[in-house]
């Protein structure tokens, strides 16, 4: 996605910031099986660095995108530990599946770290991401 928007010049329109619903990987870059894969689509992802994602980031993001149904029922667990109902509600609505951006690649993203698809679930975030892309440009 940051490639995306530095291509359209949009840096300074469009925050966006990617975190972890485990702490299992705090601290950690990325898969070098992921740097590999996206370095062949002319991506750099050595600068990532894992984080958690933390109640705060509902107020700094108007939408947060997730990989699978495992993400939403973390991410309910993290907004229902800390939040009142009215903020529940707010914060639900700012979460969607990212494949509801490329609906013809399914409902889930795989993760790759155990199938080694890592070119296939590039190919789909990349088709998502760009869908995304076009859709937050209508609102900026």
């Amino acid at each position: 996605m940051q490639s995306l928007i530095k291509n359209e010049g949009l840096e300074d329109k469009i925050k966006i910031d990617s975190a972890g619903t485990h702490g299992w990987h705090n601290g950690e870059g990325a898969d070098l099986r992921a740097v590999h894969c996206a370095k062949g689509f002319g991506i750099d992802l050595t600068y990532i660095c894992s984080r958690p994602l933390v109640l705060d980031d509902f107020d700094s993001f108007d939408l947060i995108l997730i990989m699978d149904e495992a993400n939403k029922r973390d991410i309910g667990n993290i907004i229902t530990r800390s939040s009142n109902h009215d903020d529940i509600l707010a914060r639900l609505d700012k979460v969607h599946k990212i494949l509801e951006y490329a609906p013809d690649w399914g409902e889930d993203v795989p993760d790759p770290y155990y199938n080694d698809r890592f070119d296939e679930v590039f190919m789909m975030l990349q088709d998502a991401c760009q869908n995304v892309l076009e859709e937050v440009k209508k609102h900026i």
